[in-house]
Protein backbone atom coordinates (compact mmCIF):
# COMPACT_ATOMS: atom_id res chain seq x y z
CA UNK A 1 0.00 0.00 0.00
CA UNK A 2 2.76 2.42 0.93
CA UNK A 3 4.44 1.85 -2.43
CA UNK A 4 1.14 2.42 -4.22
CA UNK A 5 0.62 5.67 -2.34
CA UNK A 6 4.14 6.82 -3.17
CA UNK A 7 3.72 5.92 -6.84
CA UNK A 8 0.41 7.76 -6.98
CA UNK A 9 1.95 10.88 -5.49
CA UNK A 10 4.82 10.75 -7.95
CA UNK A 11 2.43 10.43 -10.88
CA UNK A 12 0.36 13.36 -9.63
CA UNK A 13 3.50 15.37 -9.09
CA UNK A 14 4.71 14.65 -12.64
CA UNK A 15 1.33 15.57 -14.05
CA UNK A 16 1.28 18.84 -12.12
CA UNK A 17 4.77 19.66 -13.35
CA UNK A 18 3.78 18.97 -16.97
CA UNK A 19 0.70 21.18 -16.67
CA UNK A 20 2.68 24.01 -15.11
CA UNK A 21 5.46 23.88 -17.70
CA UNK A 22 2.93 23.65 -20.53
CA UNK A 23 1.48 26.94 -19.39
CA UNK A 24 4.87 28.43 -18.56
CA UNK A 25 6.30 28.00 -22.08
CA UNK A 26 3.27 29.75 -23.58
CA UNK A 27 3.44 32.62 -21.10
CA UNK A 28 7.18 33.09 -21.56
CA UNK A 29 6.92 33.11 -25.35
CA UNK A 30 4.70 36.21 -25.09
CA UNK A 31 5.65 37.96 -21.85
CA UNK A 32 9.23 36.72 -21.54
CA UNK A 33 10.87 34.63 -18.87
CA UNK A 34 10.59 37.56 -16.50
CA UNK A 35 6.84 37.32 -16.96
CA UNK A 36 6.88 33.98 -15.16
CA UNK A 37 6.22 33.82 -11.45
CA UNK A 38 5.14 31.15 -9.01
CA UNK A 39 2.20 33.33 -7.97
CA UNK A 40 0.99 33.99 -11.51
CA UNK A 41 1.07 30.33 -12.55
CA UNK A 42 -0.53 29.22 -9.29
CA UNK A 43 -3.39 31.65 -9.83
CA UNK A 44 -3.92 30.81 -13.51
CA UNK A 45 -3.81 27.06 -12.93
CA UNK A 46 -5.58 27.04 -9.55
CA UNK A 47 -2.64 25.33 -7.86
CA UNK A 48 -1.30 26.26 -4.44
CA UNK A 49 1.82 28.41 -4.36
CA UNK A 50 3.36 26.09 -1.82
CA UNK A 51 2.83 23.19 -4.21
CA UNK A 52 4.60 25.02 -7.03
CA UNK A 53 7.44 26.06 -4.74
CA UNK A 54 7.88 22.39 -3.84
CA UNK A 55 8.28 21.59 -7.55
CA UNK A 56 10.47 24.48 -8.66
CA UNK A 57 11.84 26.24 -5.58
CA UNK A 58 12.85 29.58 -7.04
CA UNK A 59 11.89 31.71 -10.02
CA UNK A 60 15.22 30.94 -11.69
CA UNK A 61 14.64 27.21 -11.30
CA UNK A 62 11.20 27.69 -12.87
CA UNK A 63 12.77 29.62 -15.75
CA UNK A 64 15.39 26.93 -16.36
CA UNK A 65 12.77 24.19 -16.26
CA UNK A 66 10.70 26.19 -18.75
CA UNK A 67 13.67 26.44 -21.12
CA UNK A 68 14.17 22.67 -20.91
CA UNK A 69 10.48 22.09 -21.61
CA UNK A 70 10.55 24.43 -24.62
CA UNK A 71 13.67 22.69 -25.93
CA UNK A 72 11.92 19.31 -25.71
CA UNK A 73 8.97 20.68 -27.69
CA UNK A 74 11.33 22.15 -30.30
CA UNK A 75 13.17 18.84 -30.68
CA UNK A 76 9.92 16.93 -31.15
CA UNK A 77 8.42 19.51 -33.52
CA UNK A 78 11.39 20.47 -35.69
CA UNK A 79 14.39 18.21 -35.25
CA UNK A 80 13.04 14.69 -34.96
CA UNK A 81 11.01 14.83 -38.20
CA UNK A 82 14.09 16.05 -40.07
CA UNK A 83 16.31 13.32 -38.65
CA UNK A 84 13.97 10.76 -40.19
CA UNK A 85 15.43 11.80 -43.57
CA UNK A 86 18.86 10.62 -44.73
CA UNK A 87 21.79 13.01 -44.25
CA UNK A 88 22.02 15.62 -46.99
CA UNK A 89 20.03 18.40 -48.59
CA UNK A 90 16.68 16.76 -47.90
CA UNK A 91 17.37 16.72 -44.17
CA UNK A 92 18.66 20.30 -44.31
CA UNK A 93 15.55 21.56 -46.12
CA UNK A 94 13.29 19.69 -43.71
CA UNK A 95 15.01 21.31 -40.73
CA UNK A 96 14.65 24.79 -42.19
CA UNK A 97 11.07 24.35 -43.39
CA UNK A 98 10.16 22.73 -40.07
CA UNK A 99 11.47 25.78 -38.25
CA UNK A 100 9.42 28.11 -40.45
CA UNK A 101 6.31 26.04 -39.74
CA UNK A 102 7.07 25.97 -36.01
CA UNK A 103 7.24 29.77 -35.97
CA UNK A 104 4.39 30.54 -38.37
CA UNK A 105 1.98 27.95 -36.90
CA UNK A 106 2.57 29.53 -33.48
CA UNK A 107 3.55 26.34 -31.67
CA UNK A 108 4.28 28.96 -29.03
CA UNK A 109 1.87 31.92 -29.04
CA UNK A 110 4.72 34.41 -29.14
CA UNK A 111 6.48 32.84 -32.11
CA UNK A 112 9.85 31.22 -31.49
CA UNK A 113 10.24 30.76 -27.74
CA UNK A 114 14.02 30.99 -27.92
CA UNK A 115 14.07 34.16 -30.00
CA UNK A 116 11.90 35.89 -27.39
CA UNK A 117 13.85 34.63 -24.42
CA UNK A 118 17.27 35.21 -25.99
CA UNK A 119 16.53 38.85 -26.80
CA UNK A 120 15.46 39.26 -23.18
CA UNK A 121 18.51 37.65 -21.58
CA UNK A 122 21.34 38.09 -24.11
CA UNK A 123 23.02 40.86 -22.10
CA UNK A 124 22.29 39.39 -18.66
CA UNK A 125 24.98 36.92 -17.54
CA UNK A 126 23.84 33.97 -15.48
CA UNK A 127 22.39 30.49 -15.58
CA UNK A 128 19.36 31.46 -17.68
CA UNK A 129 21.46 33.16 -20.35
CA UNK A 130 23.86 30.19 -20.38
CA UNK A 131 20.98 27.75 -20.91
CA UNK A 132 19.62 29.81 -23.79
CA UNK A 133 23.08 30.16 -25.35
CA UNK A 134 23.51 26.41 -25.21
CA UNK A 135 20.24 25.78 -27.05
CA UNK A 136 21.18 28.33 -29.71
CA UNK A 137 24.64 26.80 -30.13
CA UNK A 138 23.13 23.33 -30.48
CA UNK A 139 20.73 24.53 -33.18
CA UNK A 140 23.30 26.39 -35.26
CA UNK A 141 25.77 23.52 -34.90
CA UNK A 142 23.13 21.06 -36.09
CA UNK A 143 22.55 23.15 -39.22
CA UNK A 144 26.31 23.35 -39.86
CA UNK A 145 26.72 19.60 -39.35
CA UNK A 146 23.85 18.92 -41.74
CA UNK A 147 25.49 21.16 -44.33
CA UNK A 148 28.74 19.21 -43.89
CA UNK A 149 26.86 15.95 -44.37
CA UNK A 150 25.35 17.30 -47.58
CA UNK A 151 28.89 18.12 -48.74
CA UNK A 152 29.98 14.56 -47.96
CA UNK A 153 27.00 13.33 -49.99
CA UNK A 154 28.17 15.42 -52.96
CA UNK A 155 25.18 17.75 -52.83
CA UNK A 156 26.84 21.01 -51.69
CA UNK A 157 30.07 22.51 -52.98
CA UNK A 158 33.05 21.40 -50.88
CA UNK A 159 34.42 24.96 -50.77
CA UNK A 160 31.43 26.18 -48.73
CA UNK A 161 32.08 26.96 -45.05
CA UNK A 162 29.32 25.05 -43.16
CA UNK A 163 29.41 27.48 -40.23
CA UNK A 164 28.97 30.49 -42.51
CA UNK A 165 26.11 28.89 -44.41
CA UNK A 166 24.44 27.94 -41.13
CA UNK A 167 24.76 31.56 -39.98
CA UNK A 168 23.18 32.84 -43.20
CA UNK A 169 20.29 30.38 -43.10
CA UNK A 170 19.41 30.93 -39.44
CA UNK A 171 19.52 34.69 -40.00
CA UNK A 172 16.70 34.33 -42.53
CA UNK A 173 14.70 32.35 -39.97
CA UNK A 174 15.24 34.87 -37.18
CA UNK A 175 14.28 37.79 -39.41
CA UNK A 176 11.05 36.08 -40.47
CA UNK A 177 10.05 35.31 -36.89
CA UNK A 178 10.63 38.88 -35.68
CA UNK A 179 8.86 40.60 -38.56
CA UNK A 180 5.91 38.21 -38.40
CA UNK A 181 5.33 39.35 -34.81
CA UNK A 182 5.18 42.89 -36.12
CA UNK A 183 2.30 41.88 -38.36
CA UNK A 184 3.86 40.89 -41.68
CA UNK A 185 3.04 37.25 -42.42
CA UNK A 186 4.52 37.51 -45.92
CA UNK A 187 7.99 37.30 -44.39
CA UNK A 188 7.77 33.52 -44.14
CA UNK A 189 7.50 33.19 -47.89
CA UNK A 190 10.34 35.67 -48.30
CA UNK A 191 12.49 33.68 -45.90
CA UNK A 192 11.68 30.48 -47.74
CA UNK A 193 12.70 32.01 -51.08
CA UNK A 194 15.88 33.43 -49.57
CA UNK A 195 16.87 30.05 -48.17
CA UNK A 196 16.02 28.28 -51.41
CA UNK A 197 18.11 30.72 -53.44
CA UNK A 198 21.02 30.48 -51.00
CA UNK A 199 21.01 26.68 -51.12
CA UNK A 200 20.69 26.63 -54.91
CA UNK A 201 23.72 28.91 -55.15
CA UNK A 202 25.92 26.32 -53.42
CA UNK A 203 24.31 23.14 -54.73
CA UNK A 204 26.17 20.72 -56.97
CA UNK A 205 24.11 19.83 -60.01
Amino acid sequence: MDQQVTDGRLRRGDQTRRVVLGRAVDVASVDGLDGLSIGRLAGELDISKSGLIAHFGTKEELQLATIRAARAIFVTTVIQPALAHPPGNERLRTLLEGWLAYSSDRRFPGGCFFARASHEYAARPGAVRDALAQVDEEWVRLIAETVAQAQEAGEIEPSVDPAQLAFDLTAFLDAANLRSLLGDDSVYERAYRSMRDRLESVALS
